[in-house]
């Protein structure tokens, strides 16, 4: 769906904060950034860095697209730190 995976530099750590916490982070970085599991649930996690503007542009339009067709779970898009303690809260 991406035409070039982008990293962006918060993932390494909001990855960190969420595993401390105790939940399983996998890197799948298609459709989204994340596999998450926390608390008996699952959300996929799309990463963005306010920080950068590629990040602050929010969705592109092939993660929009597929995000409009989605059928399944939640699908949540962090930015900081703050924000996937926030999910994970609401995933317990």
């Amino acid at each position: 769906m991406r035409h070039a995976a982008r990293i962006d530099a918060n993932q390494a750590d909001i990855v960190a904060a969420m595993r401390a916490q105790g939940a399983s982070v996998y890197l799948i970085k298609l459709p989204v950034d994340l596999l998450v599991g926390y608390g008996g649930k699952t959300a996929l996690v799309e990463v963005k860095n306010p920080n950068s503007r590629y990040g602050r542009a929010g969705l592109n339009t092939n993660q929009q697209s597929w995000l409009a067709s989605w059928q399944g779970g939640t699908v949540a898009t962090v930015d900081s730190v703050e924000a996937a303690q926030r999910l994970l809260a609401v995933m317990a």
